[in-house]
């Protein structure tokens, strides 16, 4: 596997959550029942980053949480023998609130799925929106993002490496291609 493009940079990445956090609070006329939840695990970070900028903005704080998957997931036996669940950390009630799901790469819709199913076990929200950093397209289930950083079509030999300074210690997007 060979690392073919960079796709965002530090900056560029940081003014994608801005753009997102705007567009967020503009469709949803500002921060009333809003609460953001990050899809473990650097939709977590880039959830918790989204809530500082949607704080920058309005001065009003947005609850955020995190949410782990694993158990949801429809490809469980094809990812490892023994799964390692983590905790879903939301200490506040969904019910009535509009949820901003977080995560940082869109692709065939399945760890959405498998989120929506996760958030339903947890309460009812008044709706469920999502936002993602980088949407690389593929869909398998008919699921789209209302908020995205960046649209970047990829070849089925591609995937998307998301790197966050809070993992990886850098910011930065790129394109991967892997070795046939």
């Amino acid at each position: 596997m060979k690392e073919k493009a960079k796709v965002l940079d530090k900056e560029a990445l940081n003014r994608s959550i801005v753009r997102i956090a705007h567009e967020i609070l503009e469709k949803n006329k500002g921060t009333e029942d809003l609460c953001l939840v990050g899809i473990r695990n650097r939709g977590a970070y880039l959830a918790k980053r989204l809530a500082e900028r949607i704080t920058e903005i309005e001065k009003a704080k947005v609850p955020v949480g995190v949410l782990d998957i694993t158990l949801y997931r429809d490809d469980l036996t094809l990812i490892a023998q023994q799964p390692v669940v983590h905790k879903t950390e939301i200490d506040f009630d969904i019910s009535e609130k509009t949820v901003v799901l977080v995560d940082d790469v869109l692709y065939t819709g399945r760890t959405i799925r498998a989120a929506m199913d996760a958030l339903i076990d947890l309460g009812r929200p008044k709706s469920v929106q999502l936002a993602v950093l980088i949407d690389r397209g593929h869909r398998e289930l008919p699921i789209r993002a209302d908020y995205a950083g960046k649209n970047i079509p990829t070849a089925k030999n591609e995937t998307i490496e998301v790197r966050l300074s809070e993992v990886d210690g850098a910011d930065e997007v790129v394109i991967i291609e892997k070795d046939e």
